[in-house]
């Protein structure tokens, strides 16, 4: 488990991987651009010039990686009191703008070979310097994808499959080159638009991966389960974790939030007590700063249990229900408070709600039912 030192530590480690990562690549690609350039230029090749127009735009994505990772890492501030680490997700996005723009160039610039009737002159040469940019451009895809997954780092796997993408195209490029030689025939521009599609759906897989960071996403089930049988595991007098809610705001920085279930006999010395135990424990063990709320269990008396019993009977009946918790029966003012969640295939929960509370309400007259309907947090 880490502590508060060990997390700096991580994070400026972090940087520092993804930094030396990026400087790495815009040394790779500008080497790239200087040979593709000059390769281009003798044969007349317009997929060999916006190869290196390509590697030019992955060496601008680099440069916007660096920087996001440094802004992303400031200092929180009063305006901005969760930091600045969805930066990161923002460089994300426009690196996919880049890969979007990489295949809409390679289409266009074929096109328009085509219309003109380019035809380019190859030699040995720049077989061997094509060959030697699609192993670069694979070594570099493969290391950005594996410091991106080692930091989790969504702008060096955005620049990792832009890379492997690059190779590609100039593999297609080396096949045009091949044949061209061989029979005296140019496909470059066909191959060129081909390639060009292909990296316009990774450029939109990318996009919508992005985006969706940017917006918010469901915790994992597998994150989810391991977050509350862990709680369970340290705190075995509580009877449940529910309301699970985890919001990221960068790599590095998660903020959540979740209620707990004990004895309604517990004092506020020994809530506060456990309150304080589970964010600690979770903090130390997941990075995530955690708020506990408290429900109280409340079926120990005859009718609570009654209560209970047939509000588990009712929800059995939906095919969308999931869970039911934070049911508490107060006898004295007749109020029965619980929480339903129902999943997102429900169309109309508020029906479904009515639905149950009136059958509720038909066996219990005298009691009035409050019930907040929530939402399925995490998978």
């Amino acid at each position: 488990m880490k502590n508060e030192n060990d997390a700096a530590l991580e994070i400026k480690t972090r940087e520092k991987r993804i930094v030396l990562t990026s400087i790495v690549g815009i040394a790779g690609n500008l080497l790239l651009v200087v040979f593709k350039a000059i390769i281009g230029l003798l044969a007349q090749s317009v997929s060999i010039l916006m190869d290196a127009v390509n590697n030019l735009t992955d060496a601008l994505s680099s440069i916007i990686t660096i920087l996001g990772t440094k802004l992303a890492n400031k200092r929180p501030d009063k305006k901005h009191p969760f930091g600045y680490g969805r930066i990161e997700y923002i460089t994300s996005t426009l690196i996919a703008c880049l890969i979007l723009f990489a295949g809409g160039s390679a289409i266009y610039e074929s096109i328009r070979s085509l219309i003109e009737g380019t035809v380019p002159s190859y030699d040995m040469w720049a077989i061997v310097i094509v060959s030697a940019a699609i192993i670069i451009k694979i070594a570099l895809g493969i290391f950005f994808r594996i410091q991106g997954k080692k930091t989790k780092s969504d702008a060096l796997l955005s620049s990792g499959t832009d890379a492997l993408m690059d190779s590609i195209l100039s593999i297609g490029t080396l096949i045009g080159a091949i044949v061209m030689l061989t029979t005296g025939v140019s496909i470059e521009g066909y191959l060129g638009i081909a390639i060009g599609l292909f990296i316009i759906k990774s450029g939109i897989d990318a996009l919508k991966e992005s985006l969706s960071d940017l917006i918010g996403v469901r915790m994992d089930g597998k994150s989810s389960r391991e977050i509350k049988d862990f709680i369970r595991e340290k705190h075995p007098e509580i009877h449940g974790v529910y309301d699970l809610i985890v919001n990221s705001y960068g790599p590095n920085r998660k903020i959540g939030s979740a209620h707990v279930e004990v004895d309604d006999h517990c004092s506020a010395k020994e809530i506060q007590f456990l309150e304080r135990s589970i964010q600690n424990e979770v903090y130390l063990k997941f990075g995530i700063i955690m708020t506990i709320g408290i429900y109280a269990a409340n079926d120990s008396s005859p009718l609570s249990k009654s209560i209970k019993q047939d509000l588990i009977s009712l929800t059995e009946k939906e095919k969308n229900f999931l869970q039911l918790h934070g049911f508490y029966v107060d006898e004295k003012t007749k109020n029965v408070v619980f929480d339903l969640i129902f999943s997102f295939d429900e169309k109309d929960p508020q029906a479904t709600e009515a639905r149950i509370v009136n059958a509720l309400q038909a066996k219990y007259p005298d009691y009035h039912f409050s019930v907040v309907l929530d939402s399925s947090f995490t998978d």
